[in-house]
């Protein structure tokens, strides 16, 4: 019913429109009583088998959302009663900023993808700690794993980037679960310059340091574009292994337009920024696969880019990744997406049993 009937309605209006309208709308019904409830029951999938222990977190199944969707940590309660086994906060930074102009969100509809720049619009780190502890508050326990994806405000320089993290980093500290550091989202002029070998290290080793003067330290994951080369894939190896951090999201967005079924005038008429969704399946499953391959599995990879099924999270998890994400998946699939991707997985067990 959602493909046919919701989403072409919602598709007739601006896409960051509809996203506001959405995330209002979720509010909205979750404030009446016995919905949160209700969700549970639909969407959420039980099941030993989706459990998974990776870099010290037990996550209840292996399916969350991405970070992008919820940027200011305001629908954290809602969107785990839709099934996800984590979710990803933010980009936030130290200071709230309003992002790029708009428009600056539009749909790849033939490619079942997006282009987005928006520019880290959030309303900063310290907010949202404080909506994240509230929910562990009033809620009493969590439901839900929650990361905190970091990054710097745009009006930083990279050569004081490892300030706006660190600020970042101890603001939300207590309030999440684990972290990602956002380096490589193309929509924030010459962050990408971030995951060169050298600063990139310098940038790792401070959040480390910070890390574990602590008592419990949180794990530490390091987000990375698809456009890497293989040489600069094997820097990343290196720098996990040097810094210690605890595994690599593969990938963010991608700034290639190759391959696209739209049509070349459209994508130019809609201008920079990164592409998500289908486009970048591939890529982002080759960037898995050589992580994983080439590091000989020495930490744990969380993989994101084009999940749309149960088919394109089991892609994902053979090629070396031990946890999925997505986002735009979430936008053409709709809200059952976790637990259609979560029973496939559980099917696949089946299947594997009885061809045993």
């Amino acid at each position: 019913m959602y493909r046919r009937l919701i989403l072409p309605l919602l598709f007739r209006f601006d896409a960051e429109t509809i996203h506001h309208f959405v995330t209002s709308a979720l509010k909205l019904a979750f404030a009446v009583p016995g919905v949160s409830a209700l969700c549970r029951r639909l969407y959420t999938v039980d099941d030993p088998r989706l459990v998974r222990t990776v870099f010290g977190l037990t996550f209840p199944n292996p399916v969350g959302l991405a970070a992008g969707f919820d940027k200011n940590a305001e629908l954290v309660s809602e969107l785990s009663d839709l099934g996800f086994g984590f979710v990803e906060i933010g980009t936030v930074t130290p200071r709230p900023q309003p992002g790029n102009p708009r428009p600056r969100l539009f749909r790849l509809k033939a490619d079942q993808g997006l282009i987005n720049r928006m520019g880290f619009n959030n309303k900063g780190a310290g907010p949202a700690a404080g909506r994240l502890r509230h929910f562990a508050q009033t809620k009493g326990y969590r439901r839900v794993i929650i990361g905190g994806n970091i990054g710097k405000n745009k009006n930083t320089a990279n050569e004081r980037a490892i300030a706006d993290y660190l600020a970042c980093f101890r603001d939300l500290f207590d309030a999440v679960d684990y972290f990602a550091v956002n380096v490589s989202s193309p929509n924030t002029p010459g962050l990408r310059d971030l995951q060169e070998r050298e600063p990139l290290t310098r940038l790792l080793s401070a959040l480390q340091a910070e890390n574990k003067a602590r008592p419990n330290p949180k794990p530490i994951l390091l987000k990375i574009a698809p456009d890497l080369t293989d040489g600069q894939l094997d820097d990343i190896i290196a720098i996990v292994a040097e810094t210690g951090i605890a595994g690599v999201i593969a990938t963010n967005t991608t700034i290639s337009r190759a391959d696209l079924a739209t049509s070349a005038q459209t994508v130019e008429q809609m201008g920079p920024g990164g592409v998500s969704g289908k486009p970048v399946r591939h890529r982002s499953t080759e960037v898995i696969r050589y992580l994983h391959q080439h590091s000989g599995g020495a930490f744990p990879i969380i993989g994101v880019g084009g999940i749309n099924s149960a088919d394109d999270a089991r892609e994902k998890l053979e090629a070396g990744a031990s946890l999925v994400q997505l986002y735009t998946g979430f936008i053409y699939e709709g809200p059952a997406i976790a637990k259609r991707i979560n029973r496939g997985l559980l099917q696949n067990f089946h299947d594997s049993a009885v061809a045993v």
